[in-house]
């Protein structure tokens, strides 16, 4: 074959990949679509992921599943996502530890920005510094006096090791030079279950995993990592507000897929999410469970990841969270 006749086949073949492409955009899906979840159910994560699953089912007018891969600090589930065919079947819940993991691990069994196409971020999520009820706190100021004072008697639990409750405790401590015993669960229902039975003393709780133990009393709420009030609990200052000035924090859902995921099934994935979180009910459900709703475009989405991974390499270095 000449030069000639090789540049016609090739044209030809770009030709027919470009017709292709939008023909599958437009046949997908054609079968069930599976969101991993890197965490044990119970979580802001999971929940988040389940009402937007639920309303994607009728944007796609296909079958969307949640899928829980907990452990290896959000690796093990993330990594089935990297290694999935790029189709647009297998789709991943990124969280705050996607961003942090490039630095608090040595070596992960993907690489974070070469092996995943962003497609939206979903909402943002602030956490709740609580307390066991038998814990004689009421504010910030009185837990870092204690901790301070019995150090030795301050524990708290975290959804695991990188988990967005591992991270706000770790700059919570850093900030207030106080010194905790971490007692790392598998994801957040497990965490909030420790703190609930009193096998630790304190943690830092989403809102949805912590809501109903704190309208009983159960965990008594200090202090919210954003700086602004929670709708939810309006009468939880900002941690900044109550006597750590310095202190901001907030975990983030999103939705990945592999790498290479053609760029027409993304755009359309995207569509799908941005519509169902404009859905009224939708949104509803996700604020009551004291989760900020928040969409963006793929590119907007990397840009995010890209200021993530650099925001946590600061960090981690700065405080010495590395795993490994």
């Amino acid at each position: 074959m000449n030069f000639t006749a090789r540049l016609t086949f090739v044209g030809l073949l770009l030709g027919a990949f470009a017709a292709v492409t939008p023909a599958l955009s437009q046949d997908y899906p054609a079968r069930p679509i599976r969101i991993i979840v890197p965490f044990a159910p119970g979580g802001s994560t999971d929940a988040v992921v389940r009402i937007l699953a639920n309303q994607l089912e009728k944007e796609l007018n296909g079958t969307v599943i949640v899928e829980n891969r907990a452990g290896g600090a959000a690796t093990i589930g993330m990594s089935v996502v990297a290694q999935s065919p790029p189709d647009g079947y297998i789709l991943g819940a990124a969280n705050i530890a996607f961003g942090a993991n490039p630095s608090l691990l040595k070596s992960l069994p993907y690489d974070t920005v070469k092996d995943f196409a962003p497609v939206s971020l979903v909402a943002r999520v602030p956490l709740v510094l609580a307390v066991h009820q038998s814990v004689p706190v009421n504010t910030v100021k009185e837990f870092i006096a204690r901790a301070k004072e019995k150090p030795d008697s301050m524990t708290y639990s975290t959804a695991g090791h990188g988990s967005g409750s591992e991270l706000s405790m770790a700059l919570f401590a850093y900030l207030t030079g106080i010194k905790l015993v971490n007692v790392p669960y598998n994801g957040g229902g497990p965490q909030v279950a420790g703190a609930v039975g009193g096998h630790v003393t304190s943690l830092f709780a989403t809102i949805p995993a912590g809501q109903a133990h704190f309208a009983s009393g159960v965990l008594r709420p200090l202090g919210i990592t954003t700086l602004k009030r929670d709708t939810t609990l309006p009468n939880v200052p900002p941690i900044a507000e109550a006597g750590v000035p310095d202190y901001e924090m907030g975990d983030w859902i999103g939705i990945v897929a592999p790498a290479k995921t053609p760029p027409a099934v993304i755009e359309k994935l995207n569509k799908a999410i941005a519509k169902a979180l404009m859905v009224p009910e939708t949104q509803s459900r996700i604020e009551k469970i004291g989760t900020q709703v928040e969409g963006s475009t793929p590119a907007q989405f990397t840009a995010f990841i890209d200021k993530e991974i650099a925001k946590w390499k600061k960090v981690v270095d700065t405080m010495g969270l590395s795993l490994d």
